[in-house]
C-alpha cells in the first residue's frame, strides 16, 4: 500500500495539479521574489497566467551561477529567499566545491514536506517500524543527514544519526545493535564493507537487509549495485536530490527506476546543447520547478544531472515518472572522446563487473588523453586489484588488458589502464571524485 494517494493518480489528475500550483508558484514568485519579480517584468511576462504546462518553456533557466551572483546584492542570503526572514527555520549550504558556500533556505511547511516526501521513499523500500536504521550521511552543512532522519523516523524507524565518520564506531555500533538498514553514499558504504572485511567479519552475516545510496551515481549502476548487494546480502536502492532540491526522486522496491516526487516538482528533460525538449527514453539535463515550496523556490532549475526519463506506470502501481538508471552523470562530467560521449558511470560498470579489480577508480584527465589538436583521443582509467585476489594470479597486466578491451568494446573508446596495489586511491567518506585533473 502506497504511503500518499498522490503517488497513483492518474496523469491527468498529476499534470492539472502540477499547473495550479505553478500559476500560484509564479504568482507569488512575480509578487516577492527579489530575483523573479524583476525578471519577470523584463520579460514582460504575466507569470502566473501560464495556457498550460508547455508554457513553463517559454521562461529562462535558472543556473548555479545565476544563484551564486545573486547573493552579493542582498548578502548574505541573497534574493532567492522569498519568505519572510522570521518564517525560516532552516538553512543548508552547498559544498562550496566550485565557489564559495551558497545558502537554501526552507520554512516548517518546507521541513514537513521534505520528511514526508522521504518517508515516502523509504516505505516504498519497506522501511518501517521494526527498522534500525543507522544513517552514514553528513549531518554537517549539508543536506543530507538530517532529511533522511526526518523522513525515517516518520516511518516509524528507529534512527542513529551515524554521520560519515569514525568508521571504527559505525562497524561497533552496526553489530551492537542490530542496524537493519544503512543510508550513505556507494562508496562509503563500499568502504565500510572492506573494514568490516579487514576485521575478519562478513558484512553479508550482519542484520542489514536495506542499504539506502545517494549523493553520487552508483546504486543504479547495475554492476555497482551487484557488488554492493553481495557485499551486504542486503537489497541496495538509489535516491536523488540536491541541495536546492529535496528530494528529487528514490526507488521502490522493484527497482525499475527512481519515482520523480512530480507532487513537488515539475520536471523538464533537455539536451544540454540545444537547450529543447528531448522525448522520454531519451538522454537529457533534468530541468526542475519547485512547485510548492515556499523558502527559496526555483523555476526551471538547472541542475546539470543527465537523466532518462520514462513516464509509464510502474509495476508498483505508482503513476509518476521515473529516471531510468538514476543520474547517468553530471552534463559538464561528461567526455567527448572522438565524438563518443562517455560518462564516468560508464566505466564504473565496467570496472566493477570485472573479476579481479576493487571498487575504486579515476578517470585521468591529462596531456596523454588529447591528440595535437587538442581533441581527446582516449581515457586514462587507474584502478586497483581487489584485496580478496591480489595474488600473483591477479596479474596486473592481465587485468589491464581485460578492461581496455571492454572499454573499447562496450563504450567504442580507445583507454590506457593502470591496475595499482588495492589500497593506493584515497577512500571517500563522503562524495567520491572520480575524475581527476592533472597538468
Amino acid at each position: 500500500m502506497h504511503l500518499d494517494p498522490a503517488e497513483s493518480w492518474d496523469r491527468a489528475t498529476l499534470e492539472s495539479f502540477q499547473l495550479a500550483k505553478l500559476r500560484v508558484q509564479l504568482a507569488r514568485l512575480a509578487k516577492d521574489s527579489a530575483y523573479y519579480a524583476p525578471l519577470f517584468k523584463r520579460l514582460g511576462r504575466n507569470a502566473g497566467e501560464l495556457g498550460s504546462l508547455a508554457d513553463l518553456s517559454r521562461l529562462p533557466f535558472t543556473t548555479k551561477s545565476d544563484y551564486v551572483d545573486s547573493i552579493g546584492p542582498e548578502a548574505p542570503f541573497g534574493q532567492f529567499m522569498t519568505a519572510p526572514r522570521s518564517e525560516v527555520l532552516r538553512m543548508h549550504f552547498s559544498s562550496g566545491t566550485t565557489s564559495a558556500p551558497t545558502p537554501q533556505f526552507w520554512t516548517r511547511y518546507d521541513l514537513d514536506r521534505w520528511a514526508g516526501l522521504y518517508a515516502r521513499h523509504a516505505h516504498a523500500q519497506g522501511i518501517g517500524a521494526n527498522d534500525i536504521v543507522q544513517c552514514m550521511f553528513s549531518y554537517t552543512w549539508f543536506v543530507g543527514g538530517l532529511g533522511a532522519t526526518a523522513g525515517y523516523q516518520r516511518t516509524g524507524a528507529m534512527v542513529i544519526p551515524a554521520g560519515s565518520q569514525d568508521t571504527e564506531r559505525q562497524i561497533d555500533t552496526l553489530f551492537t545493535y542490530g542496524s537493519t538498514v544503512l543510508c550513505g553514499t556507494p562508496s562509503f558504504i563500499t568502504h565500510l564493507a572492506e573494514e568490516v572485511r579487514k576485521r575478519g567479519r562478513d558484512p553479508a552475516a550482519s542484520t542489514v537487509r536495506s542499504i539506502m545510496m545517494g549523493g553520487e551515481p552508483g546504486a543504479s549502476i547495475p554492476a555497482t549495485r551487484k557488488r554492493i548487494e553481495a557485499l551486504w546480502g542486503a537489497r541496495a536502492y538509489d535516491a536523488y536530490g540536491c541541495l536546492e532540491f529535496q528530494p528529487i526522486a528514490g526507488e521502490c522496491d522493484a527497482q525499475a527506476g527512481l519515482h520523480l516526487a512530480e507532487d513537488f516538482l515539475y520536471a523538464e528533460v533537455v539536451d544540454a546543447e540545444s537547450r529543447q525538449a528531448v522525448p522520454d527514453g531519451t538522454p537529457g539535463v533534468l530541468v526542475v520547478t519547485h512547485l510548492d515550496k515556499q523558502a527559496g523556490p526555483l523555476v526551471r532549475w538547472w541542475t546539470g544531472d543527465v537523466v532518462v526519463r520514462d513516464s509509464t506506470p510502474c509495476v508498483c502501481g505508482r503513476t509518476h515518472a521515473r529516471l531510468l538508471g538514476g543520474v547517468r552523470g553530471r552534463a559538464d562530467d561528461m567526455l567527448v572522446v572522438r565524438g563518443v560521449n562517455v560518462f564516468p558511470s560508464a566505466v564504473e560498470d565496467l570496472v566493477r563487473k570485472t573479476p579481479g579489480l576493487g571498487d575504486e577508480y579515476q578517470l585521468v584527465i591529462n596531456a596523454s588523453v588529447y591528440d595535437a589538436a587538442g581533441f581527446m583521443k582516449s581515457i586514462h582509467v587507474r584502478v586497483e586489484q581487489n584485496n580478496a585476489k591480489s595474488d600473483a594470479s591477479a596479474d596486473a597486466d592481465r587485468l589491464a588488458a581485460q578492461l581496455v578491451h571492454d572499454i573499447k568494446q562496450q563504450l567504442q573508446v580507445g583507454a590506457a589502464v593502470e591496475v595499482l596495489p588495492f589500497g593506493t586511491l584515497a577512500r571517500s567518506t563522503h562524495k567520491a571524485k572520480r575524475v581527476v585533473r592533472e597538468n
